[in-house]
């Protein structure tokens, strides 16, 4: 860990504490678009690990898990430092959106550009100004619309470092997730950057209990890394090497015969599909063995849609 940290040309030493602001853009109204960062430091030398929330505007989960840990003074460090960015993506918050106004998102941005569009903006901003002062990160994220999300890491189980911090998050569910083109965990990643991502609920809706496991997690992952002296008792995390969707037959309504951590088996009855007049009634069956990670709250689907994220082939 180096004596001072600096970030767009802020100084931050040993046993210090500071918020700042990265400018990324301005609207067209002139109203700037700031991303506040907070850099908490002990005294003693250790990691720098980046807690990441809000990638997608309309993911609270990620925020709120990233926000309690700086309002309820979780992060009182014994050794190393923290790099806090509560809401990366304030264009999306401000809409209840996904990506930036121009659509993009920004988690399929990176590395970035100078020069680019919104969503490359912020993508340069961070691997420019942030990951190159970090160890290891957390980013958090949320389930999307009308999409649930059972509390997970993901991350490449064939990486000996992911693996160790995946086991020392000890969320429920650990699933192989290979590194995807100009995500933000691919660019840091080829940067010798180790980047978790956890899941938890659906966007615009509080899961309170993956928000409590995602501190939970943050915490012992910290006394893991020799940050802090204590931490909640761990899980012992179920990891799964592949996952798979249940997906709609046919058009029509699903009604759901499962739920978020259930476990399934191959030939089991998952729901079924209804037409709207009552003429009509299909049955969903699993593929496969496994635990579902990940429910469609939607009941109208059409034909193909994802209706239950199956986690399978689990390690013993």
């Amino acid at each position: 860990m180096p004596d001072i940290i600096e970030i767009n040309g802020e100084k931050i030493g040993r046993g210090e504490k500071k918020e700042l602001d990265l400018k990324i853009a301005r609207l067209p109204t002139y109203t700037n678009i700031d991303l506040p960062v907070r850099v908490i430091r002990a005294k003693e030398p250790g990691p720098v690990v980046l807690l990441t929330g809000g990638l997608h505007g309309d993911e609270i989960n990620g925020i709120e898990i990233v926000r309690s840990l700086l309002a309820n003074k979780y992060l009182n460090l014994e050794k190393g430092s923290i790099i806090a960015i509560p809401l990366m993506n304030v264009y999306g918050f401000i809409q209840n959106a996904r990506g930036v106004p121009d659509g993009k998102d920004i988690n399929r941005s990176f590395p970035g550009s100078k020069s680019g569009s919104l969503a490359k903006l912020v993508a340069y901003t961070i691997m420019n100004q942030i990951i190159p002062k970090i160890d290891f990160g957390i980013d958090f994220h949320t389930g999307g619309s009308s999409r649930s999300n059972y509390p997970q890491i993901r991350c490449v189980l064939d990486i000996e470092k992911n693996l160790e911090l995946a086991k020392a998050f000890a969320p429920p569910i650990i699933l192989h997730s290979p590194l995807i083109d100009k995500s933000f965990r691919k660019a840091a990643y080829k940067k010798r950057k180790h980047i978790l991502v956890y899941e938890t609920g659906e966007s615009m809706r509080f899961d309170e209990n993956g928000i409590q496991e995602g501190i939970n997690g943050t915490l012992r992952l910290l006394k893991h890394l020799g940050m802090i002296d204590e931490a909640p008792e761990p899980h012992h995390p179920e990891i799964y090497e592949k996952s798979d969707w249940a997906r709609a037959s046919f058009a029509g309504l699903y009604h759901a015969k499962v739920k978020l951590g259930d476990y399934v088996e191959k030939g089991m009855i998952l729901g079924f599909i209804t037409d709207p007049y009552g003429n009509e009634k299909k049955k969903v069956k699993s593929r496969f063995d496994g635990r579902i990670i990940g429910i469609n709250n939607c009941p109208v689907v059409h034909k193909g849609d994802a209706i239950l994220h199956i986690a399978t082939q689990r390690r013993q």
